[in-house]
């Protein structure tokens, strides 16, 4: 079975203006970066365009309504502080959900082991009836959510490593049988959410870390309390929100990973999920704001789902 790579053309039509830390220019890279030579043999795939049905799994109907409502016929607006819309913004918010389920599909049906969705925007920040931090509908959760309901998919779990804690990931999740949300993330930091406060067993971890947290304690922390409690709830899907702005470089937090620590982290996912799940792994691209560091994170991400 191949690795995929989900993306679309629709997802560079969300224009957030050149100066919006979530811009086109990031997947821009994110794309160039997977021409290199040693991602030639990833099967690409362009992605299909989400039904409502899948949204509303994850989020209130009068919500969805209200994104699509807002999407303006010409210039931008804003949705709310700090997400802004566009005339194609509907389109690559579709695209993005299509995306990850697409790549659950193809991972239940055998046709790939491994999936790296190339999209935008990103998805861990909204909530079932609110959007927030760049984020218009949950991508992530939309996906676990698919995979129980479509596939009968008993244990599906989402491990975020963007830098932000994935607060609407969180609370689709929260209570619901069968899911199990994993956050590594600085705190405190927007959106001021996941403190240990807020874990349920088996269902909510959330590991905050200081600023200026580096490899060695990144690596301590993750290797330990994460995966032996992703091993313990023993998923039958994996579910990565891979957010690339924990790099020392990122302009927007204050953690000080490398290049290196996503590879890492990617094998020891990886590993994971060979041990519990057949290696059935569905990574999600969420923040990363430094276009240098993003790309290099996103090259060693799929070079190591790739393996």
């Amino acid at each position: 079975m191949s690795t995929w790579l989900i993306t679309h053309p629709d997802c560079l039509a969300h224009d957030t203006g050149s100066d919006h830390p979530e811009r086109i220019e990031r997947l821009e890279a994110v794309l160039a970066a997977l021409e290199a030579l040693e991602f030639d043999a990833l099967a690409r795939h362009e992605a299909e365009s989400a039904p409502r049905e899948a949204l509303e799994r994850a989020h209130e109907t009068d919500y969805i309504d209200d994104v699509f409502n807002a999407i303006p016929t010409s210039g931008r607006t804003h949705f709310n502080a700090d997400t802004v819309v566009s005339p194609g913004s509907g389109k690559a918010a579709l695209r993005a959900i299509g995306a990850a389920l697409q790549g659950v599909d193809a991972i239940q049906s055998g046709q790939a082991r491994r999936v790296f969705c190339a999209t935008r925007p990103p998805g861990h920040h909204a909530e079932p009836d609110e959007s927030m931090g760049f984020c218009l509908f949950s991508n992530a959760a939309i996906a676990a959510l698919h995979a129980q309901a479509v596939h009968g998919v008993q244990r599906v779990a989402v491990v975020d490593f963007d830098v932000h804690h994935g607060n609407g990931t969180q609370r689709i999740f929260s209570g619901r049988d069968g899911l199990f949300y994993l956050s590594l993330h600085q705190h405190p930091l927007f959106p001021g959410t996941g403190t240990r406060r807020e874990n349920i067993p088996g269902n909510i971890l959330n590991l905050p870390l200081p600023e200026g947290t580096g490899s060695a304690a990144y690596r301590q922390q993750f290797h330990g309390e994460a995966i032996s409690a992703l091993i313990d709830f023993d998923p039958e899907l994996l579910i990565i929100s891979a957010g690339f702005d924990a790099a020392a470089e990122d302009p927007l937090a204050g953690l000080e990973l490398t290049a290196d620590d996503f590879s890492w982290i990617t094998d020891e996912l990886v590993a994971v999920a060979n041990y519990c799940c057949g290696g059935h792994v569905c990574s999600i691209l969420e923040g990363g704001y430094d276009l240098g560091a993003l790309s290099r994170g996103v090259a060693r991400h799929v070079a190591g789902l790739m393996r």
